[in-house]
């Protein structure tokens, strides 16, 4: 999902998280400007990542479910990886440790 891998786009996702935002609350929070805001909530939107609705004559972003599970999807592949590799080092080191140090054995 290179659409949030930005910093910018990032925190916007990361605002979203708890709820529904217009995009005046996202300015005030992220403390940039309203175009930079909008060009980064236009390209999340394009990405599938938000959707926005009109209420009178504010425009409200929400994150869109389903692309938040594809990304979660997606993590939890590379978790998996990552805990059976270290597991296999947790192991490396556990066996290592129960091997004497050569330069103790050859006597210093």
């Amino acid at each position: 999902m290179t659409a949030i891998s930005e910093p910018n786009r990032f925190q916007i996702v990361e605002l979203l998280k708890d709820g529904p935002q217009s995009v005046g609350a996202i300015v005030d929070a992220l403390g940039m400007g309203q175009p930079q805001v909008s060009r980064h909530l236009r390209l999340l939107a394009q990405a599938g990542v938000v959707e926005v609705t009109k209420r009178a004559q504010q425009r409200i972003y929400r994150l869109h479910p389903e692309a938040m599970r594809e990304l979660s999807d997606w993590a939890q592949g590379f978790a998996a990886l990552w805990s059976e590799r270290m597991d296999r080092l947790g192991a490396f080191l556990e066996d290592d440790d129960r091997v004497p140090d050569q330069a103790n054995q050859q006597g210093g």
